[in-house]
């Protein structure tokens, strides 16, 4: 991946635990690296096909004063969303902010937090076989279309059966693909407030649901935690998942079947249809 770095821009600002730091202020050097292609740039000598040093200057000096915060870390942190939501071009960034005048009572040149951040993309189940479903399925994307989650691709919308308890209505089925700033554990909690939103309820395993969010993929992470497993455990055997994403990602390949989400359709359904 290509970058574009800005190297300790000098920004005066409120940030600090103590009453001082907030009233008086002090200088900040601001660090940036962006991750993003400069090909285009490159080829066609075209502004417009890279970032503006300059008002990217302007604009992290104007967002990192816009606030007070009490630790750096919280600044750093807003400052990389600001400029992953603001500049389309840019795939990650890094921010370094140094605090030469922290007040520890030590010498020192600065004390300093650097981050990194990054879009990632994932790949969301989506299901709904109660009340108005397609209704669900639509409301549910827009909830899923915000700053930090942004839909990409939608597949179409399969009639499906249900699997596992069978005494309910069918499914309507579909898959997403999303570019999201959030962290896996981050996104199944977001996808779980979108639940509540639309009224889902668990009384039933696998019963039914007014709607069902699955994060399938992430990046090509292999992760479990108390929260979230992906890949999604069982998608490689659920073919209203494996349709409708292969209608948006046939080429995927799952990062532990080492199988492309075409062929994983494929091998499901010549087995079901037997």
């Amino acid at each position: 991946m290509d970058k574009i770095y800005i190297k300790d821009l000098e920004v005066y600002a409120f940030h600090g635990v103590n009453k001082e730091e907030k009233n008086m202020g002090q200088k900040f050097l601001i660090s940036i690296e962006l991750s993003l292609s400069l090909r285009e740039a490159g080829k066609t000598d075209n502004l417009n096909a890279t970032v503006n040093y300059a008002k990217l200057c302007h604009d992290i000096e104007r967002e990192f004063t816009k606030e007070s915060y009490n630790l750096i870390e919280k600044s750093a942190e807003a400052l990389a969303n600001f400029i992953l939501l603001n500049y389309y071009q840019a795939e990650g960034v890094k921010v370094l902010v140094k605090k030469p005048w922290a007040p520890i009572g030590k010498s020192l040149d600065y004390a300093a937090v650097e981050i990194e951040r990054y879009w990632h993309k994932a790949y969301i189940g989506l299901g709904s076989n109660m009340g108005d479903k397609e209704e669900n399925i639509k409301k549910a994307l827009e909830y899923i279309n915000t700053d930090k989650c942004r839909v990409e691709k939608v597949s179409n919308i399969y009639n499906t059966k249900p699997v596992g308890y069978l005494d309910q209505d069918e499914f309507l089925n579909c898959a997403a693909e999303i570019k999201t700033l959030l962290t896996p554990e981050e996104l199944i909690r977001f996808l779980l407030n979108i639940e509540k939103e639309l009224k889902r309820e668990r009384i039933i395993k696998w019963g039914p649901r007014t709607i069902d969010l699955d994060v399938l993929l992430y990046d090509d992470i292999i992760t479990s935690s108390e929260e979230i497993t992906v890949p999604h455990p069982r998608m490689h055997e659920r073919l209203f998942v494996l349709k409708p994403l292969s209608d948006i990602a046939p080429y995927l390949i799952h990062p532990i079947l080492n199988k492309r989400i075409i062929s994983l359709e494929e091998e499901l359904s010549k087995v079901q249809n037997l």
